[in-house]
């Protein structure tokens, strides 16, 4: 198959951009890579592609993991809902301007971003709460939802492999443990901090944006829009700032105890599918809970509400799931395999670290996923550490670095659709608007690598 297994991910992302339609481009994507493995398999089985594509769909849901991500972003609709409609969005704002917390766009900018730093515990977590928490802050600054989609979206997964005192940091150390290294998995995996170039420029990046309150590209053209229009987002007013704090704390603090129970009493091997799922579905319990206790509500308006916040998120729902669905077409195909074959065993020795990181960028936007980037790319990476020499927490940061630029700007991605969703704005918009910053980031990083590894590898 070899390189036809990239067609699915190029079909997806030219749709993307043709147009402008995500959900077309992802069931053409997955279409295309279950021909594929039929052509691979048995050829005169062709005209069954529609049927391996419904069977599919129905493996990636019945997975118990990906199921709670689907169930997530379902009672995130009625979590939004029930807290918008409070007016507990406008009473949280109106008091975060009042006390001067939050009283210029540099203000809320950092605020968001601050935000998505302190909640490092789980990337989703991350971008669900700095973007419920700003919503209503960027609109009252007629700042764009696109560009806060941009700040948390880059900001919680750098974040996230940054700190790793998560699950990202225990899967990367399970990768590691099964092989003998020159240092401990741990030594080298924190080592791996200070190389981790893409994470840090992003992070720089959004920060630069943020005090110079300056964007560019597509999204200056998305922040003037905002501006000419004067877009007005449609909010309550104001009643108790509690109806939208009290579940966003719950969330938050509830996750971190549900990590830590569901990982034994270890916060880093806790499930972060799980965890943000009970989070999420406690903090909706509180927000009715308080709505009916205040007398805000009645419970079949509350109710009425939620389902109807459900509703409004169902088509980027079905996003998450056809993204989740071509990512195991694309494994079943070998995609992510064949795109780290572009790191070849005769490179110059200056030249592999460079290469390995933008294998993981390339793989990571063509199949939508870190983790499996991380998977893949570890066996590649550490034997030749091994057998070459080279410096342990260079190659690791390389490879996490690439990892984490598809997870965060690839139109196929599912953290791509969960920023979108907190933001509350739309994918394709906030893919166009966030690439430009991405691709700087990458290319700098590729830069520094190279200068790294003349200064390191020589």
């Amino acid at each position: 198959m070899d390189w036809m297994s990239v067609i699915p991910p190029l079909v997806a992302i030219a749709v993307v951009f043709w147009k402008k339609e995500v959900i077309l481009a992802l069931l053409l994507a997955v279409l295309t890579a279950e021909t594929l493995i039929l052509i691979d398999t048995d050829i005169s089985y062709v005209f069954l592609s529609p049927i391996n594509a419904i069977e599919r769909v129905v493996g990636t849901a019945s997975s118990p993991g990906n199921t709670r991500v689907l169930i997530f972003s379902v009672l995130v609709g009625a979590l939004l809902a029930l807290i918008r409609d409070s007016g507990g969005v406008t009473a949280t704002v109106n008091n975060l301007v009042n006390r001067g917390v939050a009283k210029s766009k540099r203000q809320v900018g950092g605020l968001t971003m601050f935000t998505g730093i302190a909640v490092f515990i789980e990337s989703n977590l991350s971008v669900l709460t700095a973007g419920i928490f700003a919503r209503g802050l960027f609109d009252r600054f007629g700042m764009s939802r696109a560009r806060l989609a941009y700040i948390i979206d880059s900001t919680s997964a750098p974040v996230c492999i940054l700190i790793l005192l998560n699950g990202w940091g225990a899967f990367i150390l399970s990768l590691l443990d099964s092989y003998e290294l020159p240092a401990s998995s741990a030594s080298i995996l924190w080592g791996s901090v200070a190389f981790n170039f893409y994470a840090i420029f992003t992070l720089v990046i959004v920060a630069y944006t943020i005090a110079a309150d300056k964007v560019h590209g597509p999204m200056a053209e998305e922040e003037a829009a905002t501006h000419t229009l004067m877009e007005e987002h449609a909010s309550e007013p104001a009643t108790k700032a509690r109806f939208m704090l009290v579940p966003l704390i719950v969330m938050v603090l509830s996750m971190v105890g549900f990590m830590f129970w569901t990982g034994d009493g270890v916060l880093s091997e806790g499930s972060g599918s799980k965890s943000v799922l009970y989070a999420t579905a406690l903090a909706t319990a509180i927000a009715y809970g308080l709505l009916l206790i205040h007398k805000r509500f009645t419970h079949a308006e509350a109710v009425e509400i939620g389902f109807k916040g459900m509703e409004e998120l169902l088509p980027l729902v079905t996003i998450v799931l056809l993204s989740l669905t071509l990512g195991n077409s694309l494994k079943e195909l070998g995609t992510g395999v064949f795109v780290a074959g572009i790191v070849g065993e005769y490179l110059p020795l200056v030249f592999i670290v460079p290469m390995l990181f933008l294998a993981g960028a390339v793989m990571s936007f063509t199949t939508g996923t870190s983790w499996g980037t991380f998977a893949i790319l570890i066996p590649i990476g550490v034997p030749l550490i091994q057998s070459l020499g080279l410096p342990p927490s260079l190659v690791v940061a390389a490879i996490l670095g690439g990892g984490i630029f598809g997870d965060h700007c690839s139109p196929i991605s599912d953290t791509t659709a969960v920023s979108s969703l907190a933001a509350g704005t739309d994918v394709l918009t906030h893919v166009k608007t966030q690439f430009p910053y991405a691709l700087v980031a990458g290319a700098l990083t590729l830069i520094a690598y190279v200068i790294a590894s003349i200064i390191m590898i020589g």
